[in-house]
């Protein structure tokens, strides 16, 4: 019988917990096979929850782009069998934060957590409708507040739409949690200072940027202050899926991808606009074994705010 757990490696201490059985699982991963012999051995077990965590960007009146839920995708387009939708604008982030997708602390995801039916013996399947990064955002903050048991589905909802398998749409109400208490972990994040102490050398630290290229060369963006943090190194998230499958790219490709993240004697934080492109790239590193990843969760929403953080261009060829 199928095992609701996945292997994982918690910080300070290894741990491995049984998988579902598949000879070349990923830790941090579900394939879709996977999920669908999960879904079918669950009927009788219930201890899976699987979360949609699909966000939808628009172009706002500014012309900038801004976001909005998919919870109304989610009803009408279609989810996973028994899917539950988490709303990572306000359940999961704080909005009392100076800035978009803010973390919630450790009271307001328990309450998030226990609202899609979660509590500490929950196995969680996260996906979203984009190339990974609202899933990994999600399965970032369960990390991060102590619940490993959780992992990201390969592909999202695109590669399992693809395969032709069953959809659903309109509401799931979630099963009534026991209760979730959350504890904030150690090393999941990275605050300003931190990200300077990097910068000036105080610290060592590999930064690295999950924005696409454009945007880490300063060439285009809707900040007021364009360009990345000193001393980056740049690993788009689009780039860490492939683009026929929308599977995260096989580890040989990631590792060429994120060589200097993956060489690096320091730690790594990760950051982008506001922590959800990075948490993409923290999953990548997470499957090629990095443990020691931290997210800005400010990142560069807060970093060019403030004209005396410094930000450098590449000049354009030629």
């Amino acid at each position: 019988m199928t095992d609701l757990s996945v292997p994982v490696s918690t910080r300070g201490s290894a741990q491995r917990l049984p998988f579902t059985g598949s000879a070349t699982a990923r830790r941090h991963l579900v394939s879709t096979e996977e999920l669908a012999q999960l879904l079918d051995q669950d009927e009788r077990e219930a201890r899976l929850v699987v979360v949609d965590a699909t966000v939808v960007q628009v172009q706002g009146f500014d012309g900038h782009p801004a976001y909005v839920t998919g919870h109304e995708q989610y009803l009408v387009g279609g989810h996973i069998p028994r899917a539950v939708f988490a709303d990572l604008l306000e359940e999961f982030s704080d909005p009392q934060g100076p800035f978009g997708f803010a973390r919630p602390d450790a009271d307001r995801f328990a309450r998030g957590a226990a609202g899609l039916g979660v509590d500490a013996g929950t196995f969680v399947v996260v996906y979203d409708d984009s190339v990974g990064q609202w899933a990994a955002r999600l399965w970032w903050l369960f990390r991060s507040f102590g619940h490993e048991r959780v992992a990201v589905l390969d592909g999202g909802l695109r590669k399992w739409a693809a395969e032709e398998r069953p959809l659903e749409v309109g509401h799931v109400t979630p099963t009534p949690s026991s209760g979730y208490v959350a504890a904030e972990g150690e090393g999941f994040w990275a605050d300003k200072e931190r990200v300077l102490r990097a910068v000036t050398g105080q610290q060592p630290a590999l930064l690295v940027c999950g924005l696409p290229p454009r945007e880490f060369t300063g060439e285009s963006g809707h900040r007021p202050r364009l360009g990345h943090i000193p001393g980056s190194v740049s690993a788009p998230a689009s780039r860490l899926v492939d683009r026929a499958t929308n599977a995260l790219l096989p580890d040989d490709a990631l590792r060429a991808l994120l060589a200097d993240a993956v060489a690096s004697p320091d730690p790594v934080v990760a950051y982008c606009a506001g922590g959800v492109a990075a948490s993409a790239d923290a999953l990548a590193l997470a499957v090629l074994g990095r443990d020691d990843v931290a997210v800005y969760d400010g990142s560069l929403n807060e970093w060019a705010a403030d004209p005396d953080a410094p930000l450098e261009t590449v000049p354009a060829a030629g």
